[in-house]
């Protein structure tokens, strides 16, 4: 794997900028690798290192959708024993990005503009966000509604998520 791509896959700068879609190249790069998807998983946490911290792992991403797995530790837990709700957020917002990412058109970025959550039971155990996203035809300026669900192990829906994403286009270098 060119070390260039990698490098520039972990700058969130070179992410939002060029002429390509990062994470979709990494991905289809590494996910078929024998720990592809842990190396990917790891390197989303390093370029949005709020992200790192719920240490998930990325299951399938394809154009329009997004899974992601996050392990019940006490890391993630309140005094409840159960999930915290901020780590709940962060499942949601990882999993409906990586969403929007993959799918983006190479000349495109993203953002969050506003995020809603609903939980809706007690989440333990190992956790899996899935996300069914709209998919941006073109970099035009437009804000788009992801729904993210979460879901335990025994695929009871334990919180839902929408985010409202703007994508506009990519900034350009400047000459220099």
């Amino acid at each position: 794997m060119d070390l260039q791509a990698t490098l520039s896959f972990l700058n969130p700068k070179a992410i939002s900028s060029g002429d390509r879609n990062v994470v979709r190249q990494m991905w289809d790069k590494l996910s078929g690798l024998p720990l592809g998807k842990k190396l990917f998983s790891k390197a989303i946490g390093m370029a949005a290192p709020y992200t790192s911290t719920i240490d998930a792992k990325v299951e399938q991403l394809r154009v329009g959708y997004s899974e992601v797995r996050m392990f019940d530790k006490p890391g993630v837990r309140n005094h409840l024993s159960c999930v915290h709700a901020v780590a709940l957020v962060n499942l949601a917002e990882l999993t409906g990005n990586l969403a929007v990412a993959y799918s983006l058109p190479d000349d495109a970025r993203f953002i969050v503009a506003g995020l809603s959550i609903e939980y809706l039971k007690k989440a333990r155990g190992t956790l899996r966000g899935t996300s069914e996203c709209p998919v941006p035809a073109t970099s035009e300026r437009k804000e788009y509604l992801v729904p993210v669900s979460i879901w335990n192990a025994l695929g009871e829906e334990v919180a839902r998520a929408e985010l409202r994403t703007l994508v506009g286009p990519k900034t350009q270098k400047a000459d220099g």
